[in-house]
């Protein structure tokens, strides 16, 4: 079976014990690690050759639920995770933005929608140019003044400071302020015509297995994650691996249900049908 995801720590745990034929029953796997710009692309136009399953983020899932179903569990969904806006230091007050240059990571990501609400709300006359530009090359733009703001993810939430910017708000914190829900990010879908409940239980099983045995994910996801100190890989797993990758749950879902809603209204994404979220 072929299966796509990124090589972040999170990721590389969650699927440790199906990649190494650790889970009775399930079949091998064929991995692409890929960053989620490349599998959301992969999903919304899929071929006989893209993976079967993959990790995308919740924000382009209304462009492919078509084809592909949101497996309840394996994703990356939770509190205190939220994506960043970075600016250099001294700036406090989210005016500051308007009619200025923003780098993100993509268009199609949760971060991106988090941050268009937010700007919705916060920035007067909203903010200016949206620069896509590659993950690794955001802060560095912020702190070289080549771009106004950053929108960050995952690991800048430990690594930040080293640039010497300022966080100008967490939308995080914003959104489970506005909604009291969680944050929806990466998620797991498989082609609907494959056997969906035996894959959520290979699933499941390769997440149990690693909360069972942590020590025996180590080497493989730090080989994937050379970049990072041992333990900034391990606050990216305790932070992204949590309930919500075990079960989304009833909160999982509203709170999916809520962003995507949320975004169609302000025109960012197609409107999506409610019953082919289940």
């Amino acid at each position: 079976m072929k299966i796509a995801f990124s090589p972040c720590p999170n990721d590389t745990f969650v699927f440790h014990a199906w990649v190494h034929g650790l889970i009775p029953g399930a079949p091998e796997l064929d991995v692409m690690y890929a960053d989620i710009d490349i599998t959301n692309g992969l999903a919304a136009n899929p071929t006989p050759d893209t993976p079967e399953v993959m990790k995308i983020s919740y924000a382009a899932l209304p462009w492919v639920l078509e084809d592909y179903a949101l497996l309840p569990c394996g994703g990356a969904l939770g509190r205190g995770c939220g994506p960043l806006v970075l600016t250099e230091e001294g700036l406090t007050d989210p005016a500051v933005l308007a009619g200025r240059r923003v780098a993100v990571p993509s268009e199609r990501s949760t971060a991106y929608l988090l941050f268009r609400l937010w700007a919705a709300q916060n920035v007067p006359g909203g903010v200016g140019e949206i620069v896509v530009m590659p993950f690794h090359e955001i802060m560095p733009a912020v702190r070289d003044g080549k771009i106004d703001a950053g929108l960050v993810i995952h690991e800048a939430r430990f690594t930040y400071q080293n640039y010497g910017l300022n966080m100008l708000t967490d939308l995080g914190n914003w959104w489970e302020g506005d909604t009291g829900l969680p944050i929806p990010l990466g998620a797991i879908i498989a082609r609907r015509t494959l056997d969906l409940k035996a894959i959520e239980g290979w699933i499941r099983a390769s997440v149990e297995h690693a909360w069972a045995n942590p020590e025996m994910t180590r080497d493989y996801v730090m080989c994937h994650a050379q970049e990072l100190a041992p333990e900034v890989a391990q606050a990216h797993i305790d932070l992204y691996v949590n309930k919500f990758t075990a079960d989304l749950g009833e909160d999982g879902y509203a709170a999916i249900a809520t962003l995507l809603n949320r975004a169609a209204e302000e025109g960012l994404v197609p409107k999506i049908d409610p019953a082919l979220l289940r």
